[in-house]
């Protein structure tokens, strides 16, 4: 049989991984083909225009989602009750209707016969319109990338969040005149468990800042600017994950995002949102996403600062095989799933950064085409900066001879205080000194065959299999459950944000799931002709 790759991986064993991620995902696709959310609902709404809020900041899409259930309930979706009042009532706009919802004077009904066939069709028409937006928007990315130019690769990754959004538009300039080819505006913290998305630039974020429309409006055109400047696309990440997910993956599309972390666990193990709720709103998000042309982030890299980096080695690509055929089944070419793996090898583990380099070149084999974003140590970090610059030294080191395609840089002070701008700036320096040191170091690299290096890289993707056996026999639920992803116990039916969830009547109505599903996102965007 021919060598596979450096490693020599056996094929075999590469397709039983596959096939038994595919089992193992079939049940949670099949979930979340048959329930919906209230922020699915909204995210509808969103893409077909819906935008504001109240005095007090609750969207209106949320006071319309809201009323609709209360009065008729969302089994059968948000569309048919919003425009069949729509069509019946005196409301000009969608928000007419809300600011009526919100005082109490909308009525909504389930409509039927020829009633029904016309609200569909407004429905249709609204969502086809929304779309053809979000189409648009990934035709502008297109020319932009055409004018200004991609980047080499690997990426260098880099995040700003200060919590004020004009603050934030003159660092991320800065980051990239510095180097930066990604810029993440991380958010603020706990966003992720409201179950609203806020409205409008905003100034007071903790930790990060808020993930909005105008938000995502006012960086990406900064980030447009200094693309133009320096001749490169300077790309913009932000976060659909929580219990908003769908309608923040929506207003990305709307406003071009081109990365956005969206993984399939994460938010149930690190934020303890339902995991029914979140693999339902994952699948819209994703879909999504594909048709925008955004490349998702994963976050197996977290895996790893709960659990043993040596001992869970297996855990993240399981993980990362549930997420490609995730991915996979909503839309996302190879091309944009963005797979996270990580440096977070205690240092003082004999033959550490062998191991490191068995790992990161296993996961660059088996997804050879994913643009995989490898993250720094973070866990090992002490207050010694002077031991944290060499650990990151080295972390770059393994990126780019394992060819990893996005490099989030590591800070020398994490584990002591928030960066500063002048630790980020060193950390600039270091990164792009390996890279351009090392140039093509990737084509040298080889490890022995039957060596230290391809015998780790055999032996995890052996426990991957051992464990999706297991995984595809008990369930991912029951998995979730155990704490077999990141050590933490994730119930079904426990966390926040199940009672956001509804199993679709017959007779259920999306018509943006009716065009996402029915369309594939890269035909279309390849003929660009798309009605608005």
């Amino acid at each position: 049989m021919a060598p596979q790759g450096k490693l020599d991986l056996d094929p075999v064993v590469v397709r039983r991984a596959r096939a038994l991620a595919a089992r193992a995902a079939e049940p949670i696709i099949e979930m979340a083909r048959t329930h919906t959310t209230v922020s699915v609902e909204r995210a509808l709404l969103r893409i077909a225009g819906l935008t504001g809020a109240d005095a007090e900041g609750r969207p209106w899409v949320n006071h319309l989602a809201d009323n609709v259930r209360d009065q008729v309930g969302l089994e059968h979706g948000v569309a048919l009750p919003v425009w069949d009042a729509l069509l019946r009532g005196p409301y000009g706009t969608p928000a007419d209707l809300a600011r009526a919802a919100a005082r109490g004077e909308a009525r909504f009904r389930l409509p039927g016969g020829s009633d029904a066939r016309e609200a569909r069709d407004a429905a249709r028409r609204a969502a086809r319109s929304g779309i053809g937006r979000i189409d648009r928007r990934r035709a502008e990315r297109d020319r932009m990338l055409a004018e200004a130019g991609e980047p080499p690769r690997p990426w260098i990754y880099l995040i700003v969040a200060t919590g004020d959004i004009y603050e934030d538009i003159p660092q991320a300039q800065a980051a990239a005149r510095e180097g930066a080819d990604v810029v993440a505006v991380i958010r603020s913290t706990g966003q992720s468990l409201l179950d609203f998305v806020p409205e409008g630039a905003t100034r007071e974020g903790y930790a990060g800042t808020y993930a909005t429309q105008e938000n995502f409006r006012l960086m990406r055109a900064a980030l447009d600017e200094v693309s133009r400047e320096l001749g490169r696309y300077v790309r913009l990440t932000n976060y659909a994950s929580g219990l908003c997910m769908p309608e923040i993956a929506a207003l990305a599309g709307l406003e071009r995002l081109d990365m956005m972390l969206n993984d399939c666990m994460y938010g149930i193990i690190f934020r303890d949102i339902n995991p029914r709720r979140t693999f339902i709103d994952q699948r819209f998000s994703r879909q999504v996403h594909a048709r925008a042309g955004i490349m998702i982030n994963t976050g197996e890299d977290n895996y790893l600062t709960t659990a043993d980096a040596v001992d869970a080695a297996h855990t993240v690509v399981v993980s990362q095989l549930l997420n490609e055929r995730f991915g996979h089944e909503a839309g996302l070419a190879d091309g944009q799933l963005g797979l996270g793996h990580a440096f977070e090898i205690d240092p003082s583990v004999p033959e550490s950064f062998r191991l490191e380099l068995a790992h990161a070149q296993l996961v660059r084999e088996l997804f050879p085409d994913a643009p995989l974003k490898y993250m720094p140590p973070t866990k090992h970090m002490t207050g010694n900066i002077f031991a944290g610059y060499l650990l990151d030294a080295f972390f770059n080191l393994a990126g780019v001879m394992t060819e990893q395609s996005i490099i989030l840089i590591g800070m020398m002070t994490e584990g002591i205080h928030t960066p500063w701008l002048s630790d980020r700036d060193l950390a600039l320096e270091n990164v792009r000194y390996v890279r351009d040191a090392c140039g093509g170091l990737a084509e040298d690299f080889m490890p022995r065959p039957g060596g230290f290096v391809a015998e780790r890289a055999r032996r995890v993707l052996g426990e991957s299999v051992e464990l999706l056996e297991r995984v595809e026999r008990d369930g991912l639920l029951n998995a979730i459950a155990e704490g077999t992803f990141g050590v933490t116990r994730r119930p079904p039916d426990g966390g926040k944000g199940l009672d956001g969830v509804v199993a679709r009547a017959g007779g259920y109505f999306n018509p943006a799931i009716e065009i996402l599903d029915d369309e594939d996102p890269h035909a279309v965007h390849e003929h660009e002709e798309v009605p608005a």
